[in-house]
C-alpha cells in the first residue's frame, strides 16, 4: 500500500500490486460508499492472469476508505475524475492505462474522458494513448443516482439509531468484547439490513460474506460521505456521456438483475456505435466486482492484452 497527496492537500490511499515497471497499468475506481476492498477478488489475480508484467492500482477515492475527507465543494464526479488524472500522473507516469470503474467509479471514468481528453488522445500515429481502454461495471445514464439513494437507505436501516449514539455503543462494545466480536455483533444482528442489502445490491444467491462486507463498507461512510456525494451523483448521472475516441477500447458489463443500473441504462450510455460492447451477466446484481469476478477478470485481461499488443505495434 502507499499514499499520495493531491495538489489540494487531500491524501489518497492506494493499494499497489504487480510489477511497478509494467508497461500497462490497471487502475480500479470503486463505487459510491464502498472502498478498495470491493476489488479483493480481482486486483490480486490480474498480475498472474496477464501474460506480461502489469501494474495494478486500487485507490480509495476522495472521501472514501482510508483517503482524506471530501468537502461540499469537492464531493463531485468531476473532482473524482481530476483525482484519477493525478493518480495516473503520479503512480503510472509511463506506459498505457486501463481504467476499471464500478458505479460511481465508472461515472468518474466517463468524466475523465471529458475533462482530460489528452489522456485518451494519440499524439502521434505510432504512439499509444495514455488511457488505452476503459471497463465500465454497473454504469449507466439515468434520472437519479439510484446507487446513492439505495446505499443511503441501507445505511440508515442498518444503524437503527442516530450515528453518534451508534458509534458510542460500538466503542463501548469494543472495549468489552474486542473488535472481532463487535464486527460479528454489528453485522449479523440486523438481519433486516442484511436482507435489504442482498435484495438491493446483489443478484441471485450471493455469498453471505460479500453481502456483509458491502454492508460494512456502506455503514463506514454513513453519514458524512454519503450525504456529501449524493447531490453530485444525482446531478452528473443525468448528463453522463461516453465521450472517448474511437480507438479507445470500451467494455461495459451490467447485471441482468441490477436494480440500480438496469441493462437499458447501460445500453443508453453506450449508444448505437458501441452497442456491441455491452455484456449482460445473467442473474447478477449491482456488485459485480464481488458477485462475478470470474466473468469480470477475463474482460480486464483481454483489455490489457489488447493494450500490450497495440504498444508492440506502435514500436
Amino acid at each position: 500500500m502507499s499514499g499520495f497527496t493531491l495538489p489540494d492537500g487531500t491524501a489518497l490511499h492506494l493499494e499497489c500490486q504487480g510489477d511497478p515497471q509494467g508497461s500497462v497499468t490497471v487502475l480500479f475506481a470503486h463505487a459510491y460508499a464502498v472502498d478498495h476492498r470491493c476489488w479483493q477478488d480481482i486486483a490480486g489475480v490480474i498480475p498472474t492472469a496477464v501474460e506480461w508484467p502489469v501494474r495494478v492500482i486500487s485507490c480509495d477515492l476522495r472521501g472514501h476508505g482510508s483517503s482524506s475527507r471530501a468537502t461540499e465543494s469537492t464531493a463531485t464526479v468531476e473532482q473524482l475524475a481530476d483525482d484519477l488524472a493525478e493518480v495516473i500522473a503520479h503512480a503510472a507516469p509511463d506506459g498505457s492505462v486501463v481504467v476499471v470503474g464500478h458505479g460511481m467509479g465508472g461515472l468518474a471514468t466517463l468524466a475523465l474522458g471529458q475533462r482530460h481528453p489528452q489522456l485518451f488522445a494519440r499524439h502521434a500515429p505510432d504512439q499509444p494513448a495514455r488511457v488505452a481502454g476503459i471497463v465500465l461495471l454497473s454504469t449507466g445514464v439515468g434520472d437519479v443516482a439510484a446507487e446513492a439513494r439505495a446505499a443511503t437507505g441501507l445505511a440508515v436501516e442498518g444503524s437503527r439509531s442516530p450515528p453518534n449514539l451508534l458509534s458510542k455503543v460500538i466503542q463501548d462494545l469494543e472495549v468489552v468484547l474486542g473488535s472481532r466480536l463487535v464486527d460479528l455483533v454489528t453485522d449479523r444482528a440486523h438481519k433486516a439490513a442484511v436482507t435489504a442489502m442482498r435484495w438491493s445490491m446483489f443478484g441471485e444467491d450471493p455469498d453471505p460474506d460479500d453481502v456483509v462486507l458491502t454492508l460494512r463498507m456502506i455503514r463506514a461512510h454513513w453519514p458524512e460521505t454519503m450525504a456529501l456525494f449524493r447531490p453530485g451523483l444525482d446531478a452528473y448521472i443525468k448528463q453522463a456521456q461516453l465521450d472517448v475516441p474511437e480507438h479507445t477500447q470500451v467494455i461495459s458489463m451490467v447485471g441482468e438483475r441490477d436494480r440500480l443500473v438496469e441493462p437499458e441504462q447501460a445500453s443508453a450510455l453506450l449508444g448505437t456505435d458501441r452497442a456491441d460492447e455491452l455484456i449482460v451477466l445473467p442473474d447478477a446484481g449491482h456488485m459485480l466486482p464481488l458477485e462475478r469476478p470470474a466473468q469480470v477478470i477475463p474482460r480486464i485481461v483481454a483489455a490489457v492484452h489488447a493494450t500490450h499488443r497495440n504498444q508492440g505495434d506502435a514500436r
